[in-house]
């Protein structure tokens, strides 16, 4: 009776104990999320520009970063942008040598394709010599229509780059490498050139529309109207105002392409990539892990040949995910690929098409890392169905293959969702052996484009977990760019998340489906 009862406190305690655990764990992934989403959302809000007047006569405009004590005192972090004049990005002022701090309302922030940021004041709008406009209100009145429509044009002009330069280059490649008639290739290199001269011209007529900006310190500079993305004044916002500015923040963060070495604009092409990247290594894991499961634990006999390939693969769980990278170089890229252009694409040598890194190639060599979990988690879902379901289907005069397929697989699909997961979750997250199979940290094209074959496989991509390092690590301005890294990190957690849970939600209906088997 006494041993009965201290088995049972022993078995509450340690019931509690992992109850207890498993809270904690929960409460530590909240906790990691909740952090990377309030430093990563913070970098899409928008605070006042201050005007500091130091008591050296010195004037800094920005926006107040933050605050620490050091051993003078109180100082403050101000984001003062205007690089190309030779400011930093951050600095720290003392809060003793400041004599005075006000926010103009005239103060503009101003986002660009270059050079990130500018503060200051606007007092002319010019188009070549002519006068437009001055006076900041006078400015701040005719910018809004004159930036949106030259950002039209510029959007315009980017697009015929896009479409019409690359039609007539790949037109103008495939002529040279089919030897075509050497009129027929001056044709195609004439309008190439007629194209580029037009882009050029129109470039320059978009370069004529300029701002007189003044820095708080009283230096002057002009900016094309082209070159600007977006023009604020921080302290005249309302509510609303910021709310749309946060917004239109936000979807050009998903929506737009990286600039300035990745810390500004968007990271579309990182989304594009991972997710296409996702898709091909669960296209090429499941059927080759299911495959070789469905053998080792359906047909192949218990032996030592069997006992050494189930050892093998779980060995292969834990082999550094670079030596997969390392692997998929030397297999996929040099002699699957180095084979495909020599029978295929010889008249392109020495130039590679297939023999060199690329999204096919990462997402195989990525298959190939995850694998070894899909086998597994296989192989217990099958090992999971009950044996009377089997005899049943067989009683009936159904083959082993129809057993296989109509009874087996539908009540094992939980267990090889599960692995399925498990490979998604560890393919978004991998980094080292993207780096030697076609991961770059600005891709040219995405994978997808309306020239044929539409889906180039061929072609490198960017990620979203090396866009994090690129941009973390290899920034010049670390400083700066530290909301970004958090905003892309909480980026790259949804997109784990949601492809994951679409797989949970499919897994948990066949599970209802099937609850019966477990009977």
């Amino acid at each position: 009776m006494l041993a009965g009862r201290r088995g049972a406190r022993l078995a509450n305690l340690l019931t509690w104990l992992t109850g207890g655990a498993l809270a904690l764990d929960l409460l530590l992934i909240a906790g990691v999320i909740a952090l990377v989403a309030a430093k990563g959302l913070a970098h899409f809000r928008q605070g006042e520009l201050v005007l500091l007047e130091l008591r050296d006569g010195e004037r800094v405009l920005g926006e107040l970063r933050g605050e620490e004590r050091s051993d003078t005192g109180e100082r403050l972090r101000v984001h003062v942008a205007n690089r190309d004049l030779g400011e930093l990005d951050f600095r720290w002022i003392d809060a003793n040598a400041i004599r005075a701090r006000s926010t103009p309302a005239d103060a503009v922030l101003l986002e660009r394709l270059e050079w990130g940021r500018f503060h200051g004041f606007a007092r002319e709008l010019r188009r070549g010599e002519e006068l437009l406009a001055s006076g900041a209100d006078a400015v701040w009145a005719a910018l809004p229509a004159l930036l949106a429509a030259r950002q039209a044009d510029r959007d315009a002009l980017e697009r015929r780059e896009r479409r019409e330069v690359a039609v007539l280059s790949d037109a103008l490649d495939r002529a040279r490498l089919a030897s075509a008639p050497t009129a027929q290739q001056a044709e195609l290199q004439a309008r190439l050139d007629g194209l580029a001269a037009d882009l050029a011209a129109r470039r320059r007529a978009l370069a004529a529309d300029e701002l007189v900006l003044e820095t708080a310190s009283g230096q002057r500079t002009r900016l094309p109207v082209a070159d600007v993305v977006r023009a604020v004044r921080p302290n005249q916002l309302g509510l609303l105002a910021s709310a749309a500015l946060y917004a239109s923040r936000v979807g050009e963060f998903l929506l737009g392409n990286p600039r300035e070495s990745n810390t500004e604009g968007g990271i579309f092409p990182a989304i594009f990539g991972t997710v296409l990247m996702v898709m091909l290594t669960s296209l090429a894991v499941a059927p080759l892990g299911v495959l070789a499961a469905i053998y080792l634990r359906e047909y192949a006999r218990d032996g030592w040949l069997v006992r050494t390939v189930r050892i093998s693969v779980n060995s292969l769980a834990g082999v550094p995910s670079i030596v997969f990278g390392v692997f998929g170089l030397g297999f996929f890229v040099y002699l699957v690929g180095g084979t495909l252009d020599e029978l295929f694409f010889a008249e392109r040598l020495p130039s590679p098409t297939f023999g060199t890194g690329g999204i096919l190639w990462a997402s195989l060599t990525l298959a190939l890392l995850s694998v070894p979990v899909v086998i597994v988690s296989t192989e217990e879902g099958l090992a999971s169905v009950p044996r009377l379901l089997r005899e049943g289907s067989l009683a009936l005069g159904a083959t082993r293959f129809e057993t296989l397929c109509r009874v087996v697989l539908p009540a094992a699909a939980p267990g090889i969702l599960t692995g399925l997961i498990l490979a998604m979750a560890r393919a978004a997250g991998e980094v080292a052996p993207l780096m030697i199979v076609g991961m770059v940290k600005l891709a040219p094209g995405l994978a997808i484009d309306g020239q044929f074959p539409y889906l180039h496989l061929e072609r490198k991509f960017m990620h979203l977990g090396f866009h994090i390092y690129d941009v973390g690590f290899q920034s010049p301005n670390v400083e700066a760019v530290q909301p970004l890294v958090f905003a892309t990190a909480l980026l790259l957690i949804l997109v784990v998340l949601m492809s994951n849970l679409a797989a949970i939600l499919l897994r948990n209906r066949l599970r209802a489906r099937h609850a019966a088997s477990a009977v």
